[in-house]
Protein backbone atom coordinates (compact mmCIF):
# COMPACT_ATOMS: atom_id res chain seq x y z
CA UNK A 1 0.00 0.00 0.00
CA UNK A 2 1.40 3.40 -0.88
CA UNK A 3 2.61 5.05 1.89
CA UNK A 4 2.37 8.65 2.53
CA UNK A 5 3.81 11.13 5.40
CA UNK A 6 2.46 14.39 6.03
CA UNK A 7 4.24 17.20 7.64
CA UNK A 8 1.96 19.97 8.86
CA UNK A 9 1.79 22.39 11.10
CA UNK A 10 -1.83 23.68 10.97
CA UNK A 11 -4.14 20.97 11.99
CA UNK A 12 -6.60 21.69 9.35
CA UNK A 13 -4.78 21.89 6.42
CA UNK A 14 -3.59 18.31 7.84
CA UNK A 15 -6.50 16.93 8.54
CA UNK A 16 -7.69 18.10 5.26
CA UNK A 17 -4.97 16.31 3.51
CA UNK A 18 -5.17 13.24 5.71
CA UNK A 19 -9.09 12.70 4.79
CA UNK A 20 -8.28 13.16 1.01
CA UNK A 21 -5.58 11.44 0.62
CA UNK A 22 -6.67 8.61 2.59
CA UNK A 23 -10.08 8.68 0.01
CA UNK A 24 -7.92 8.10 -2.93
CA UNK A 25 -6.62 4.23 -1.16
CA UNK A 26 -3.10 5.90 0.19
CA UNK A 27 -1.80 4.85 3.89
CA UNK A 28 -1.44 8.77 5.59
CA UNK A 29 0.79 8.99 8.21
CA UNK A 30 0.90 12.79 9.87
CA UNK A 31 3.39 14.95 11.98
CA UNK A 32 2.87 18.65 13.23
CA UNK A 33 6.58 19.62 13.36
CA UNK A 34 10.16 18.97 11.99
CA UNK A 35 11.62 17.14 14.50
CA UNK A 36 8.60 14.52 14.89
CA UNK A 37 8.71 14.01 10.92
CA UNK A 38 12.56 13.58 11.18
CA UNK A 39 12.20 10.90 13.70
CA UNK A 40 9.06 9.27 11.44
CA UNK A 41 11.32 9.30 8.35
CA UNK A 42 14.35 7.63 10.19
CA UNK A 43 12.06 4.66 11.91
CA UNK A 44 9.89 4.14 9.04
CA UNK A 45 9.55 3.65 4.85
CA UNK A 46 6.86 5.86 2.92
CA UNK A 47 6.35 6.34 -0.93
CA UNK A 48 6.06 10.05 -1.04
CA UNK A 49 7.12 13.11 1.63
CA UNK A 50 4.77 16.00 2.21
CA UNK A 51 6.72 18.77 3.91
CA UNK A 52 5.47 21.71 5.11
CA UNK A 53 8.11 24.52 4.59
CA UNK A 54 7.68 26.51 7.70
CA UNK A 55 7.66 24.35 10.41
CA UNK A 56 8.45 24.38 14.19
CA UNK A 57 11.53 22.45 15.73
CA UNK A 58 12.79 22.29 11.71
CA UNK A 59 12.23 23.20 8.72
CA UNK A 60 10.96 21.70 5.88
CA UNK A 61 14.27 22.39 3.96
CA UNK A 62 16.15 20.68 6.96
CA UNK A 63 13.89 17.53 6.75
CA UNK A 64 14.68 17.39 2.97
CA UNK A 65 18.38 17.45 3.86
CA UNK A 66 17.87 14.77 6.69
CA UNK A 67 16.00 12.24 4.12
CA UNK A 68 17.96 12.97 0.86
CA UNK A 69 21.32 12.61 3.05
CA UNK A 70 20.09 8.73 3.09
CA UNK A 71 17.64 8.57 0.12
CA UNK A 72 17.61 9.68 -3.04
CA UNK A 73 14.80 7.97 -4.30
CA UNK A 74 11.63 8.94 -2.07
CA UNK A 75 9.81 12.12 -3.39
CA UNK A 76 9.33 14.91 -2.44
CA UNK A 77 6.30 17.56 -2.12
CA UNK A 78 6.81 20.78 -0.55
CA UNK A 79 4.08 22.51 1.07
CA UNK A 80 4.13 26.36 0.85
CA UNK A 81 1.52 29.64 1.84
CA UNK A 82 0.52 31.95 -0.35
CA UNK A 83 2.61 34.80 0.18
CA UNK A 84 5.33 33.02 1.68
CA UNK A 85 9.01 34.61 0.75
CA UNK A 86 9.97 30.92 -0.12
CA UNK A 87 13.28 30.37 -2.59
CA UNK A 88 11.49 27.38 -4.64
CA UNK A 89 15.30 27.39 -6.70
CA UNK A 90 16.43 26.01 -2.84
CA UNK A 91 13.98 23.28 -2.83
CA UNK A 92 15.02 21.76 -5.95
CA UNK A 93 18.31 22.26 -5.28
CA UNK A 94 17.64 20.14 -1.86
CA UNK A 95 16.09 17.56 -3.97
CA UNK A 96 12.70 18.49 -4.11
CA UNK A 97 9.73 16.86 -6.71
CA UNK A 98 7.27 19.45 -6.64
CA UNK A 99 5.51 22.25 -4.65
CA UNK A 100 1.70 22.53 -3.61
CA UNK A 101 0.48 26.44 -2.15
CA UNK A 102 -1.72 26.88 0.39
CA UNK A 103 -4.62 27.09 0.00
CA UNK A 104 -4.90 24.31 -2.43
CA UNK A 105 -7.73 22.67 -4.34
CA UNK A 106 -8.35 19.19 -3.32
CA UNK A 107 -8.00 18.62 -7.75
CA UNK A 108 -5.01 19.91 -7.40
CA UNK A 109 -3.65 18.20 -5.09
CA UNK A 110 -4.60 14.60 -6.12
CA UNK A 111 -3.05 15.19 -9.40
CA UNK A 112 0.42 16.44 -7.93
CA UNK A 113 0.30 13.49 -5.98
CA UNK A 114 -0.24 10.92 -8.37
CA UNK A 115 2.10 12.66 -10.97
CA UNK A 116 4.84 12.77 -8.61
CA UNK A 117 4.56 8.85 -7.54
CA UNK A 118 3.74 8.59 -11.46
CA UNK A 119 7.11 9.54 -12.56
CA UNK A 120 9.52 8.16 -9.27
CA UNK A 121 7.96 4.56 -9.42
CA UNK A 122 10.02 2.35 -10.97
CA UNK A 123 9.64 0.67 -14.95
CA UNK A 124 6.81 -1.09 -15.27
CA UNK A 125 8.23 -5.02 -15.58
CA UNK A 126 6.30 -7.10 -18.37
CA UNK A 127 3.76 -8.71 -16.12
CA UNK A 128 2.93 -5.07 -14.76
CA UNK A 129 2.42 -4.50 -18.63
CA UNK A 130 0.17 -7.32 -19.29
CA UNK A 131 -2.83 -6.05 -16.94
CA UNK A 132 -3.08 -3.11 -18.25
CA UNK A 133 -6.28 -1.67 -18.30
CA UNK A 134 -6.34 0.22 -21.90
CA UNK A 135 -5.28 -2.83 -23.64
CA UNK A 136 -8.68 -4.08 -23.16
CA UNK A 137 -10.78 -4.60 -25.90
CA UNK A 138 -13.76 -1.43 -26.53
CA UNK A 139 -16.88 -2.71 -25.12
CA UNK A 140 -20.25 -1.86 -23.95
CA UNK A 141 -22.34 -0.88 -20.91
CA UNK A 142 -25.98 -0.60 -20.86
CA UNK A 143 -26.06 2.66 -23.24
CA UNK A 144 -22.49 3.28 -22.33
CA UNK A 145 -19.89 2.92 -24.70
CA UNK A 146 -16.44 1.97 -23.29
CA UNK A 147 -12.90 2.33 -25.34
CA UNK A 148 -10.16 1.86 -22.78
CA UNK A 149 -7.34 2.72 -25.42
CA UNK A 150 -9.03 5.88 -24.85
CA UNK A 151 -9.61 6.44 -21.37
CA UNK A 152 -12.84 7.13 -22.60
CA UNK A 153 -16.76 6.51 -22.20
CA UNK A 154 -19.06 7.84 -24.50
CA UNK A 155 -23.26 8.48 -24.29
CA UNK A 156 -24.54 9.25 -27.66
CA UNK A 157 -22.55 12.93 -28.16
CA UNK A 158 -21.09 12.68 -25.12
CA UNK A 159 -17.48 11.97 -24.11
CA UNK A 160 -16.49 11.14 -20.06
CA UNK A 161 -12.59 11.03 -19.40
CA UNK A 162 -12.26 8.08 -17.53
CA UNK A 163 -9.06 7.20 -14.87
CA UNK A 164 -7.27 3.90 -15.45
CA UNK A 165 -8.61 2.82 -12.10
CA UNK A 166 -12.48 3.73 -12.82
CA UNK A 167 -11.58 2.05 -16.26
CA UNK A 168 -10.52 -1.43 -14.39
CA UNK A 169 -13.54 -1.13 -12.30
CA UNK A 170 -15.79 -0.76 -15.07
CA UNK A 171 -13.57 -3.86 -17.11
CA UNK A 172 -13.78 -5.98 -13.85
CA UNK A 173 -17.79 -5.25 -13.80
CA UNK A 174 -18.30 -5.90 -17.33
CA UNK A 175 -16.27 -9.24 -17.52
CA UNK A 176 -18.12 -10.68 -14.37
CA UNK A 177 -20.66 -11.18 -16.66
CA UNK A 178 -23.55 -10.14 -14.00
CA UNK A 179 -21.52 -12.12 -11.22
CA UNK A 180 -21.03 -9.85 -7.89
CA UNK A 181 -17.24 -8.31 -7.84
CA UNK A 182 -16.70 -8.13 -4.09
CA UNK A 183 -15.07 -5.15 -2.57
CA UNK A 184 -11.87 -6.80 -1.90
CA UNK A 185 -11.52 -7.62 -5.46
CA UNK A 186 -11.84 -4.59 -6.26
CA UNK A 187 -9.66 -3.19 -4.09
CA UNK A 188 -6.41 -5.55 -5.00
CA UNK A 189 -7.44 -5.36 -8.72
CA UNK A 190 -7.53 -1.16 -8.55
CA UNK A 191 -5.79 -0.33 -5.65
CA UNK A 192 -2.78 -2.73 -6.31
CA UNK A 193 -1.59 -5.97 -4.41
CA UNK A 194 -0.83 -5.92 -0.44
CA UNK A 195 -3.09 -2.98 0.44
CA UNK A 196 -5.44 -3.38 3.35
CA UNK A 197 -9.01 -3.28 1.65
CA UNK A 198 -11.34 0.01 2.48
CA UNK A 199 -14.80 -0.07 2.08
CA UNK A 200 -15.17 3.57 2.48
CA UNK A 201 -12.68 4.10 -0.38
CA UNK A 202 -14.29 1.95 -2.40
CA UNK A 203 -17.56 3.33 -1.89
CA UNK A 204 -16.57 6.69 -2.55
CA UNK A 205 -14.98 5.77 -5.59
CA UNK A 206 -18.03 3.99 -6.85
CA UNK A 207 -20.06 6.96 -5.82
CA UNK A 208 -17.66 9.23 -7.89
CA UNK A 209 -17.89 7.09 -10.72
CA UNK A 210 -21.51 6.69 -10.92
CA UNK A 211 -22.69 10.41 -10.77
CA UNK A 212 -20.45 10.57 -14.20
CA UNK A 213 -21.76 7.53 -16.05
CA UNK A 214 -24.84 6.63 -14.68
CA UNK A 215 -28.16 8.51 -16.17
CA UNK A 216 -29.46 8.59 -13.02
CA UNK A 217 -26.70 7.91 -10.04
CA UNK A 218 -29.57 7.16 -7.55
CA UNK A 219 -31.18 4.09 -9.80
CA UNK A 220 -27.87 3.17 -11.32
CA UNK A 221 -27.80 1.06 -14.10
CA UNK A 222 -24.23 -0.25 -14.88
CA UNK A 223 -22.50 -0.12 -11.32
CA UNK A 224 -25.46 -1.91 -8.71
CA UNK A 225 -24.54 -2.38 -5.37
CA UNK A 226 -24.70 -5.91 -4.18
CA UNK A 227 -25.10 -5.19 -0.29
CA UNK A 228 -22.77 -6.53 2.36
CA UNK A 229 -20.61 -7.92 -0.72
CA UNK A 230 -19.74 -6.08 -3.59
CA UNK A 231 -20.75 -4.96 -7.18
CA UNK A 232 -22.30 -6.28 -9.90
CA UNK A 233 -23.32 -4.91 -13.57
CA UNK A 234 -26.00 -7.32 -15.28
CA UNK A 235 -26.66 -6.42 -18.53
CA UNK A 236 -30.53 -5.50 -19.70
CA UNK A 237 -31.93 -4.07 -22.80
CA UNK A 238 -31.74 0.26 -22.27
CA UNK A 239 -35.30 1.78 -23.38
Amino acid sequence: MTRILIAEDDRHTRAALEELLGAEGYDVATVGDGLSASKMIESKKFDLVCLDVMMPMKSGFDVCRLLRANDKRTPIIFITAKGEEIDKVVGFELGADDYISKPFGSHEVIARVKAVLRRCQPEPSEDQSAKDPTAHVAFNMDDLQVTPSKLRATRGDGTIELTARELQILILLHDADGDVVHRQTLFQECWGPGRVPNSRTIDQTVSQLRKRIERDPKHPRIIQTVYGLGYRYECKAHP
